[in-house]
């Protein structure tokens, strides 16, 4: 596999970002992602009061998504959308994940991979959005 590319400049080792490519890859971006979600103004309340102590176990659940997705490792079984159907959420709740989403990518990781998380992201965030939507504009409709 790639390994982060190293140059020295003046003494100095800087580090480039690289592509998402291994589990270890998708663990870090889950963990930094959450940990801004967590700390998030918008986001964080959300998360912490449904989440609450169980964070450790989140995380695993959402490392085993994007591997699946990103990685081709078939480990997520589950519907994603079901558990955040009843959360508060709004138009700019799912403008800041994205913002959040794109920033720890962009920070951590560059390549193909890298870009086609960022798309499934927004795709993700657009389809929860319409959803959650739909079922409120609908109370009768049962959630799939």
């Amino acid at each position: 596999m790639y390994k982060d590319m190293q140059v020295k400049t003046a003494g100095t080792v800087i580090v480039s970002p690289k592509d998402i490519l291994q589990l270890e890859d998708v663990k870090k971006l889950v963990d930094a992602f959450y940990a801004k979600i967590q700390a998030d103004e918008k986001l964080g309340d959300i998360f912490n009061s449904v989440i609450q102590n169980r964070w450790p176990e989140h995380l695993e659940k959402m490392v085993r998504f994007w591997q699946t997705i990103l990685l081709g490792e078939h480990t997520y079984y589950g519907s994603p959308f079901k558990p955040h159907a009843s959360l508060p959420l709004e138009v700019e709740h799912f403008n800041q994940w994205l913002h959040l989403f794109y920033e720890t990518i962009d920070a951590n990781f560059e390549g193909e991979k890298a870009e086609e998380a960022k798309w499934r992201s927004k795709k993700m965030a657009e389809m929860f959005r319409f959803k959650l939507e739909h079922y409120r504009d609908n109370p009768s409709k049962t959630l799939l």
